[in-house]
């Protein structure tokens, strides 16, 4: 299998997460006592794989032809020691302004790093 087109190198992953890092992880330190919150999340393959098929076959019932996934920060609770989330969603369409899919579960079933990794 060919590497996919949008693919970006390591070191511009990492460029892209020191940015990130040095941009925002400061201010949430801050509001959080100086705690650290998560920054990366872990999904194996399998459970990838298994959304993305679900999403495919739901999809493929609601007559979308071209559907996307949209991941989504989120908290556990609104207190400042909240652990940080990631969810993923479907959406109707592949590009940035398509709909939410409603009828469609969102996926959140992952391990967030504490401390976070470094990439």
């Amino acid at each position: 299998m060919a590497k996919p087109d949008k693919c970006i190198s390591v070191n511009e992953a990492k460029d892209l997460q020191a940015n990130w890092v040095s941009s925002r992880e400061p201010a949430i330190t801050s509001m959080r006592n100086n705690v650290q919150d998560t920054r990366e999340f872990v999904f194996s393959v399998a459970e990838l794989e298994e959304f993305l098929e679900y999403v495919k076959e739901e999809s493929d019932e609601q007559d979308i032809e071209k559907p996307g996934i949209r991941i989504y920060l989120g908290a556990y609770n609104t207190m400042t020691n909240s652990n940080a989330t990631l969810f993923m969603t479907a959406t109707k369409g592949c590009e940035s302004d398509s709909d939410n899919n409603y009828d469609i579960e969102p996926l959140n079933t992952i391990t967030g790093g504490f401390p976070p990794k470094v990439y």
